[in-house]
């Protein structure tokens, strides 16, 4: 086993081979996003210096910010106590995390029995995505 990986191997993958990221903002400490990453993610993140997620839906790596713009470069990696989640500690390019367009995709907030949208739109998806 190469030194260069042995790190991968401390990380308790689940049996899909992925695990749970929470990304934060380095600067403010706001919760950004939850994503997964597998191995070859994690071990692209750390190469590129900037996030890279496992999609799930898409089946495939996710550089973050390559279709929007809005990379996140990374500041920090931690792995909690069980070694079964990663800490993702960033400098969020252009303000934006959410594909809806706000700075961080925990936007809903639980009031009286209902979710209230608590963040603004900073850009229109439309406009960030091309989409029409």
């Amino acid at each position: 086993m190469s030194g260069q990986t042995e790190w991968l191997d401390v990380v308790r993958w689940d049996e899909h081979g992925l695990a749970p990221v929470v990304t934060q903002d380095a600067g403010s400490g706001r919760v950004l996003t939850l994503a997964w990453m597998n191995r070859a993610a994690l071990a692209e993140t750390l190469r590129s210096g900037q996030a890279v997620y496992w999609s799930r839906s898409r089946g495939k790596l996710w550089r973050k910010g390559e279709e929007s713009g809005n990379v996140q470069k990374v500041v920090e990696l931690r792995l909690d106590c069980d070694a079964d989640a990663i800490l993702l500690r960033v400098e969020q390019v252009g303000g934006i995390a959410c594909h809806t367009g706000r700075e961080r995709c925990f936007y809903l907030k639980l009031e009286n029995g209902h979710w209230v949208e608590t963040d603004p739109v900073l850009k229109d998806p439309a406009e960030i995505y091309g989409k029409k």
